[in-house]
């Protein structure tokens, strides 16, 4: 998982404050939602207020364990390629 402690206005489109990966053979076992709800507390403690975390928009996985997390959805942002990234904000 990484934490970044400011947004810069990439970030802020696609990238978000919280990143984190699961490999292939450990998903769907509740691992990227206890994560992020770990990432989620140690944001806080850094002085993240709300924090912004982001996926693709066909990696519904990501979108639940977001959901999940308290995320919030606000508006997609389309990178130049075409990928459209889901973008939700969650109050800490």
């Amino acid at each position: 998982m990484n934490i970044r402690h400011q947004l810069t206005n990439t970030l802020l489109e696609s990238g978000g404050h919280i990143g984190y990966g699961i490999r292939s053979s450990e998903r769907r076992k509740g691992f990227a939602t206890d994560l992020l709800a770990l990432s989620l507390i140690k944001a806080k403690e850094l002085g993240i207020k709300k924090a912004l975390v982001v996926c693709d928009a066909g990696n519904i996985g990501s979108s639940k364990t977001i959901i999940n997390n308290g995320g919030i959805p606000d508006s997609d942002f389309i990178e130049e390629v075409g990928i459209i990234i889901k973008r939700y904000w969650i109050e800490l």
